[in-house]
């Protein structure tokens, strides 16, 4: 459990790069919050801090109930590893050229597949 412990929070300080990186631009672009358009690179960080956030609320869970329910506990952080190096190469990509995201994308969506996949499974073998 302290693997997926230590995954847990790999991811979330993740997260929190990606909200300052978003900060970093508003002070760049001078884009006063709330606002949530702007400057085109305001615009591709804030997207990728929010399409992180819309998966972290479906990975964190489904690790968690894989560390615990499922027969081969570390595939959970071995999956949200694969997924955070998803992320880093989708955030590198869709800064760069949206178009791009593509394996960055692939690779985080396969892995919180493969979480809820063995989430279910693990979940149903204890039933």
């Amino acid at each position: 459990m302290a693997f997926t412990a230590l995954v847990t929070l790999l991811l979330l300080m993740q997260y929190l790069t990606f909200s300052m990186l978003v900060g970093r631009e508003r002070l760049r672009h001078d884009i006063r919050a709330p606002a949530v358009t702007g400057h085109e690179s305001f615009e591709r960080a804030y997207r990728v801090q929010m399409n992180t956030l819309e998966q972290l609320v479906v990975v964190v869970p489904a690790m968690w109930i894989v560390a615990g329910f499922f027969f081969l506990p570390i595939a959970a952080p071995l999956l949200g590893l694969a997924f955070f190096a998803g992320r880093v190469l989708y955030r590198n990509a869709y800064i760069r050229d949206p178009q791009s995201r593509t394996m960055g994308m692939a690779i985080g969506m396969l892995s919180m597949l493969g979480l809820l996949v063995l989430a279910l499974w693990g979940t149903i073998a204890q039933l």
